[in-house]
């Protein structure tokens, strides 16, 4: 142990090898929640480095924290608390952020640290685009990140974030790190040598496999979110169904790139904002869609009016700042806050309260027509219709709406993205109004949910006792797919813990499956096929161990057990 840091400084240089405090705060803090003590933060500038640095970590026994952009919100890639074997070692991938277009750039190569924002904007020239588009792309959240936590993403038709086809290093059972090409790409067999060509791109095109029996994306999704009969939920992290190799290994395994496809462009949709004070309605535009018509929906965004108006006060800045500034330089804005929360004089939450009033003093962002739906309806959802049923929609929309229960008005393209961002900054609202408001928040207790495809009744109403203990309980989701976030704002004295246990067995009794897209983290419990899952992809349990609340012993404690008896 006493020479793992002068080798790690050796491999990857002394200034990438973080130990202050202060220097290594923004990496062992989640975004929304987590915290821990870390030996360093390790920056490799390139896959050869990584791989020096994993074998490093491995040989001196320490525990490994895979970290990408730390955009997560369980907590998952940070450590939690300082009880871990060995101490931990984050390994931050971004400084690794290239990508290679394959086939044409139906498919792409990404490198750890390779953001969807970058993606994104390689694919745009082509007309194609990733998985996701809008929502974690805002934030900088990393590609591989996202295949490791069976990310959702708000695209109706596309599902998980999903791959069988990976580079990637497992610990053995005897402590050995072990170099796993099933990328479909043919790069030798010396482990640096491999990794050195893939990160230039030396390869031929004759190099990549058409691996036509793996996939690069879930291609049942479209037919299983279809069956809205099924009594269980459309996607969630601990489904057998995308558990594989990277696809859902919350950092048991150490990526170095995963193939993904990519997907042709929707030109000529178009966004209904939808209004209604009768959840019914909601239903029934969903199984209407979802189970009779031939085009699936892009997306359908829900927003409960509460959740509206946090994000409305509390994520104006951020909207403003995607808005106005571009997704690029987000990650250099959350450095920047997270330097500042730093600095031991300034007190925890607070560039947050100085964000909170710089919104105050911006203008009006959000357009009059959706401030006129906030004022008349409850419930909202986005629905985003491909152009082939685009006139289906606006039939089926009258004929639900005429006797007024309801509204709708279809969106400019200026005012479905002005929508859509609103959407998507709720996630962040209810941290800022923790921020702004720590003399009475106890907590947040995030939950996301995924009520099973045949749920009628999908608004949560909670017992008087639970909501008495709430300030806010803020719902927003992926309607269609019927995932929903559940954000509960708790009031100072409530025992969280206590409170999400009982959240949790109100869920399990409307066959409820969680979480369903952010990936257990340090707030879930780990369900038996997802603990069993990792107890295979690393079974030293040397990589991220306890995530999910499951043992971090070194070989999950059963060797000690072994001894005991």
């Amino acid at each position: 142990m006493s020479d793992l840091l002068p080798r790690l400084r050796a491999i990857v240089g002394a200034r990438h090898v973080l130990t202050g405090a202060q220097a290594t705060a923004r990496y062992r803090h989640g975004y929304r929640t987590g915290s821990g003590k870390a030996l360093a933060v390790v920056r490799p500038g390139s896959l050869v480095e990584q791989w020096r640095v994993a074998r490093a970590c491995v040989a001196a026994d320490v525990s490994i924290i895979m970290q990408a952009s730390n955009t997560g919100l369980t907590g998952g890639s940070t450590p939690d608390g300082d009880d871990y074997p060995g101490g931990c070692v984050i390994i931050s991938t971004t400084r690794i952020d290239g990508l290679h277009l394959i086939r044409d750039g139906t498919q792409v190569i990404c490198l750890p640290g390779t953001t969807l924002y970058a993606l994104e904007k390689a694919l745009a020239p082509l007309g194609r685009e990733p998985h996701s588009v809008i929502g974690s792309s805002c934030f900088g959240a990393s590609v591989v990140g996202g295949v490791c936590n069976n990310s959702g993403g708000s695209l109706v038709q596309r599902g998980p974030a999903y791959t069988q086809l990976s580079l990637y290093a497992q610990v053995d059972a005897d402590g050995a790190l072990r170099l796993v090409n099933h990328l479909g790409v043919a790069l030798g067999d010396d482990p640096e040598e491999m990794l050195r060509r893939l990160e230039a791109g030396d390869f031929r095109s004759d190099d990549v496999d058409a691996s036509a029996d793996r996939w690069a994306h879930d291609h049942d999704y479209a037919g299983h979110v279809r069956d809205i009969d099924n009594a269980t939920p459309a996607r969630f992290n601990a489904d057998s169904r995308c558990l594989y190799e990277a696809a859902g290994s919350a950092g048991k395994m150490i990526v170095f790139a995963v193939r993904l496809d990519s997907f042709v462009k929707e030109e000529g949709a178009s966004t209904f904002y939808i209004g209604t004070n009768d959840p019914a309605q909601l239903t029934a535009i969903r199984r209407i869609i979802l189970g009779e018509f031939s085009h699936l929906p892009v997306a359908g965004e829900y927003m409960h009016c509460d959740a509206f108006d946090i994000a409305d006060r509390y994520g104006k800045d951020m909207f403003f700042a995607i808005e106005r500034l571009g997704t690029d330089r987000l990650p250099r804005l959350f450095w920047l806050k997270a330097q500042v929360d730093a600095l031991p004089f300034v007190g925890a939450g607070f560039s947050d309260r100085m964000m909170q009033r710089i919104g105050r003093l911006l203008p009006d962002h959000l357009p009059r027509e959706m401030r006129s739906y906030r004022a008349r309806f409850e419930h909202h959802l986005l629905l985003k219709m491909p152009k082939a049923a685009v006139e289906q929609t606006r039939a089926l929309l009258a004929r639900l709406f005429a006797a007024g229960e309801g509204d709708y008005f279809e969106c400019s393209a200026a005012l479905a993205a002005k929508a859509f961002l609103h959407r998507f900054v709720a996630a962040g609202a209810a941290v800022r109004y923790r921020a702004v408001h720590s003399k009475t928040v106890e907590d947040i207790i995030p939950l996301d949910v995924a009520l099973p495809r045949n749920a009628l009744e999908w608004q949560e109403k909670l017992p008087p006792d639970l909501a008495a203990q709430c300030i806010h309980s803020l719902y927003y989701g992926h309607f269609l797919c019927h995932v929903f976030h559940q954000d509960y704002i708790v009031r100072k004295g409530v025992e969280p813990l206590a409170f999400e246990h009982r959240i949790w067995a109100l869920l399990d009794d409307r066959g409820a499956e969680y979480p369903a897209e952010h990936n257990v983290g340090h707030l879930y419990r780990a369900k038996p096929a997802l603990a069993d899952f990792y107890r295979r992809i690393d079974p030293r349990n040397q990589c991220n161990p306890g995530i999910g609340q499951t043992a971090r012993a070194r070989h999950w404690g059963e060797q000690q057990e072994e001894l005991g008896s």
